[in-house]
């Protein structure tokens, strides 16, 4: 097996580790595998591959789709260095309204599977970063919703002093506010 799984502190919320062979010429890892991820219990279709550059200080999020069009993600750092941050917004979850967060690094290699129901974002802590973003459903502009980055409900330490932020997302609803789509 070329993986290995932790489960986090939130229900279907999934720290991947890949195996990486090294040698003298670098190294090599698969990033997704499907009948490795069907065997480990993750058994979603991806359907769209994004990546994103954003440089330092930058923080994206906190984003999420609603059904039909409700995404999972499976998310790595390719180059750089994120918090990569969740926030648990299914109203039947005993966990809802909770954030979690993981540094996840181009040497770490760690990816972290986030389904549907999860507020996403992070906040680049490198110079720059290559952000790789596997998805269980295509994006849809009428769907797309978020959090707050700054909710004081939430706590979430970025780990920046002056964040870079599209408008988009100063604007987003705090949870107080949110209604959520998701059960």
């Amino acid at each position: 097996m070329n993986f290995s799984i932790q489960e986090t502190e939130l229900a279907g919320l999934w720290l991947v580790q890949p195996k990486v062979f090294k040698d003298d010429r670098g190294f090599f890892m698969e990033v997704f595998n499907a009948a490795s991820f069907h065997s480990l219990g993750l058994q979603y279709p991806f359907l769209q591959d994004n990546l994103s550059h954003s440089t330092k200080n930058t923080v994206r999020g906190l984003h999420y789709q609603a059904e039909p069009f409700a995404q999972g993600k499976l998310v790595t750092v390719l180059q750089g260095d994120v918090l990569d941050v969740v926030v648990d917004i299914r109203k039947s979850s005993p966990t809802y309204g909770k954030a979690a967060s993981f540094q996840l690094t181009e040497n770490n290699r760690q990816m972290l599977f986030i389904p549907p129901g999860f507020a996403h974002g992070f906040s680049v802590l490198s110079e720059t970063c290559l952000f790789f973003y596997k998805c269980t459903q295509v994006y849809n502009k009428a769907s797309e919703g978020g959090l707050r980055w700054n909710d004081p409900a939430l706590s979430i330490d970025w780990l920046v002093n002056q964040p870079i932020l599209s408008e988009k997302d100063q604007e987003l609803p705090l949870l107080a506010d949110l209604l959520s789509p998701f059960e």
